[in-house]
């Protein structure tokens, strides 16, 4: 019995050796793998004590040295073209200044242009009155002021044609003094002028008025008028064509200043002045 049993423990200890051995060599493969993981894995399995990665250092600009030369042309770039605007804007100011000085002097023009249409049609001013005051006043103070007394009780020139017809037997007559009446018709009975000067003659005076009338010359036939017998007693045709000279004279005077400008220059001195310092 006791051999039987050996023989059972000797076979059970004859299978249980090559288990060991299997059993064994597993072990060492793990711990060689476990060996491994842990040199190479990081994190959980990387070493205590491992020393840790320098960041890589970023490398440092040198320091940039200006070219002074360089920096000279690009200065002397920038001034000239500084230069080359403002030349534009003050050209560009100029021009505006011109047209704006012309626009004023075209207006200042068509002002006095519909005054004297006014004028000879024999209606007021209306609103030209202003303009006149705010172009002309400060440089031509009597004239606008003559414009426009006239256009408050404005003379035509068929107004004094009319006149000039109606005062006709009153020009022509001789003063009621008979030894003057007399002399007067001697006188005129024996002309004596020289050749190529108008007839003193009282009818072709009047004659020579109408005429100067119906060409619009009233300050020709106004003298004509005022060398007749009777122009003591026609004082109202002649104070209506002096009217009408004098307002006519100061129009002229205003349309010369608009055209030459001397009216826009005044305007602008004189809002100068009015204007408050600073």
């Amino acid at each position: 019995m006791s051999d039987g049993m050996d023989t059972a423990q000797g076979a059970q200890r004859s299978r249980m050796g090559p288990v060991l051995v299997i059993a064994v060599i597993a072990f060492a493969i793990g711990l060689g793998l476990m060996a491994y993981a842990s040199r190479n894995a990081p994190g959980l399995f990387g070493r205590a004590g491992a020393p840790a990665v320098a960041p890589a250092a970023v490398p440092t600009a040198a320091p940039i040295t200006p070219d002074v030369a360089t920096l000279a042309l690009r200065e002397a770039a920038l001034a000239a073209q500084l230069a080359n605007l403002e030349a534009r804007a003050a050209r560009i100011d100029g021009e505006s200044a011109q047209a704006e000085s012309n626009a004023g002097r075209a207006e200042a023009i068509l002002i006095t242009f519909a005054a004297r249409r006014a004028l000879d049609r024999g209606v007021g001013l209306g609103y030209l009155e202003g303009e006149l005051r705010r172009r002309f006043g400060a440089a031509f103070p009597r004239e606008v002021n003559g414009v426009i007394r006239d256009s408050r009780a404005p003379v035509t020139l068929e107004d004094l044609r009319e006149g000039l017809t109606a005062a006709a037997p009153t020009l022509l007559a001789q003063k009621s003094d008979w030894w003057a009446g007399i002399g007067s018709e001697l006188r005129s009975l024996v002309v004596i002028h020289r050749a190529g000067t108008p007839s003193p003659l009282p009818s072709d005076r009047l004659a020579r008025a109408r005429r100067q009338l119906g060409t619009g010359n009233v300050e020709t036939a106004l003298a004509e008028v005022e060398r007749l017998p009777g122009a003591g007693e026609a004082s109202n045709w002649i104070a209506a064509a002096r009217r009408y000279v004098e307002a006519r004279a100061a129009l002229d005077t205003l349309e010369s200043a608009a055209i030459t400008g001397a009216a826009a220059a005044a305007a602008g001195a004189a809002r100068a002045e009015a204007a408050p310092a600073g």
